[in-house]
Order: structure tokens, then C-alpha cells, then sequence
């Protein structure tokens, strides 16, 4: 993808005036770097390993993938983070696909966790969004990490998982008043998200070496992302939907 014409930035000082932060898009200098911050920040956190950096490595080259949201943060002149998006889409009981645009992977390098800058970068990319017209973002993730920024189980909107399942995981944040009213279906997600894995060891061993390894949170994970949304909301009526 060709970014060189796609040039959001934003920077701001500490109040002590000694950390500049500054939030630009991601540039094809910067995809070494930001694959190395990738697989930092997901090795051994969900599974044993990782292949989140695999994902953004091959992402970058679909149709869904979407460089004009894809943003590196730099503290002090260099990239500590990265966040990313490609297309999504809900399909109503019609079979109208109605775009949304979905987030992630977005990491931090691991050293730099719980100084905001991975809410800086989010809050960035979400402004980003809504200013280019775009309806909703969704994602998967932890309701901890991104209810402060006012995403909601998708299950608000009658938005479901192909399962015709609602978790508490799959969340989504209206960009503008009302734009998730009468979107009712299910959750479709790019190509993009699902590259094939026969690469993975390949391009993981580019890397220096790192050990797999078997930890107690991964099991959290596993819980946090199999947990049925059983929240009621009163926005509308639920029913369970799928398509074949």
C-alpha cells in the first residue's frame, strides 16, 4: 500500500516540556520496526508465542487493509507503537452488507506500557476515523481496555458473532449519533484477519529468538473471549441472527 500521500500528525509536549509524542501514519520505513513491537507486545500473552506480527506483516497488502488509519506513535523520535484497521462489515437479515471499519492489532512496546500512549494512539485513530465519515469501529478485545473509550457489546445493536452468539468481547463504538440505530446482523470481517499461518514460523524465525511459553493468563484469555454477553439492553428488542 502506498502511503506516501497519507500524512496525519499530531504532537504534543509533557508538561515539563521533556517528551515529545508525536502520532503520524505508518510509512513503509517504519514496517521492520513496528513488526518488532508487535510480536514484543503479543509474545506469550495470548497463546504461547505469537502471530500478530505476522498478521500486520501480511495485512498491509489486502484490499481491506487500511492504510489511511494506520498510525505509528513515536516518543523522542522513535516508534514505540502501532495501530491498525481494515474493512468490516455487518450483513442484515437482507443480506445488505453495511460497512464498518474494524481495530487492531494495536500494541505498545512492552517497556512503555501504562504511560498513555496507547490511549493517546486510540483516542488519535478514533478522532481519525470519525472525521472521515466512517459509520463505526469494531473489535475484539478486553471490555476493560476499551469501555473508556465507549465501546459497547455489539449485542446493544442486535450485531451478533456468525454463531448467532453475542459476546461480551465483540464490541463496537458509534462514531456518530445514531449510527448503529436499525443496524441489526451479523459481524463479517475482512480476509485480512485470517492470513495463512503456513508462513508464520518462516517469517517469525526473520527474528531473534524468543521462547514459547505456557502461562496461567493465557487461560483468561481463553475465558474472556468465549463469555457470552448476557448484559441486557434496553436500545432494542434481541434476537439471535446468522447467515450461511
Amino acid at each position: 500500500m502506498n502511503t506516501k500521500n497519507i500524512q496525519i500528525t499530531e504532537t504534543s509536549i509533557d508538561d515539563l516540556g521533556r517528551i515529545t509524542v508525536t502520532i503520524r501514519n505508518e510509512q513503509p520505513t517504519d514496517y521492520r520496526r513496528v513488526e518488532e513491537i508487535t510480536r514484543n507486545a503479543f509474545w506469550n500473552l495470548y497463546v504461547p508465542g505469537a502471530s500478530e506480527h505476522h498478521l500486520v506483516h501480511t495485512m498491509r497488502h489486502h484490499a481491506d487493509y487500511m492504510p489511511e488509519l494506520s498510525f505509528v506513535i513515536e516518543r523522542q523520535g522513535e516508534i514505540v507503537g502501532s495501530i491498525h484497521f481494515t474493512r468490516a462489515w455487518v450483513v442484515n437479515p437482507s443480506g445488505e452488507e453495511i460497512p464498518v471499519i474494524h481495530l487492531g492489532p494495536v500494541s505498545i512496546t512492552p517497556e512503555l506500557h501504562r504511560q498513555g500512549l496507547g490511549r493517546r494512539l486510540i483516542t488519535h485513530a478514533i478522532d481519525r476515523a470519525r472525521a472521515l465519515g466512517h459509520r463505526a469501529i469494531v473489535l475484539g478485545g478486553f471490555t476493560y481496555h476499551y469501555h473508556p473509550y465507549g465501546f459497547v457489546g455489539t449485542k446493544k445493536w442486535n450485531i451478533s458473532m456468525p454463531d448467532g452468539k453475542f459476546y461480551t468481547g465483540i464490541m463496537a463504538l458509534p462514531l456518530y449519533d445514531g449510527a448503529l440505530n436499525g443496524v441489526a446482523g451479523v459481524l463479517k470481517f475482512s480476509e485480512a484477519l485470517y492470513p495463512d499461518e503456513s508462513g508464520l514460523e518462516m517469517f517469525d524465525a526473520t527474528f531473534p529468538p524468543m521462547e514459547k511459553l505456557v502461562l496461567s493468563h493465557q487461560k483468561d484469555f481463553e475465558r474472556a473471549f468465549a463469555e457470552v454477553d448476557e448484559q441486557e439492553y434496553s436500545a432494542s428488542k434481541r434476537k439471535s441472527l446468522s447467515i450461511s
